[in-house]
């Protein structure tokens, strides 16, 4: 194994290359390691926002629990699950951004949650961005009560942030993938 892929947790391995496979990398070894790399530098910017933020890691968050919550996936996407408010959740999703097979973001106002959100489980929704999620690596709400607005806001906030980094880190694959990728016809590198 790589030098990346070893700092990434067990479970989460097999789903690093499943990821590269739909990357639209070359399926190597290689390319196993830079989505490695990238997930550790995400996990480290999710938590990093988080502390800053001065939110608390749970296990889960019930369906009818009225408080709002960023989740990271296996995958390495971000879930912003906002607070309930008459029944309903806004809901952004950001993808890791090198999958083909998943939209880069979705949002859906009045978003409903399946079940109960879990640690290791997939966030599975009745209505929502999508419809279902990787499982859940690390899941964060607010230590403090907030007013929904104020909550949703500060969510919204974050997400932007994560997903702006998110962005970097996946640029920074995607050229080095293609440095090290096949050549195509023409001799040059994929881009």
């Amino acid at each position: 194994m790589g030098t990346y892929l070893d700092q990434v947790p067990e479970e989460v391995q097999d789903h690093i290359r499943q990821i590269t496979g739909t990357s639209g990398l070359p399926n190597t070894e290689e390319s196993v390691e830079l989505i490695a790399q990238a997930w550790v530098e995400k996990k480290r910017v999710f938590e990093e926002k988080i502390d800053i933020l001065k939110m608390e890691e749970v296990d889960e968050l019930g369906s009818d629990d009225e408080r709002g919550a960023l989740a990271m996936t296996y995958s390495g996407s971000v879930l912003n699950i906002g607070p309930l408010v008459g029944g309903k959740r806004s809901v952004e999703y950001a993808s890791i951004g090198l999958r083909r097979d998943v939209p880069d973001t979705a949002t859906h106002e009045h978003s409903e949650l399946a079940a109960d959100v879990a640690l290791d489980e997939p966030v599975r929704f009745q209505v929502g961005p999508i419809q279902k999620s990787s499982p859940i690596l690390k899941l964060a709400v607010m230590r403090e009560t907030m007013e929904p607005e104020a909550e949703e806001q500060a969510l919204s906030d974050a997400t932007l942030a994560i997903t702006e980094e998110f962005v970097e880190i996946n640029k920074t694959v995607s050229r080095e993938g293609a440095v090290t990728g096949p050549e195509n016809e023409s001799g040059s590198n994929e881009e």
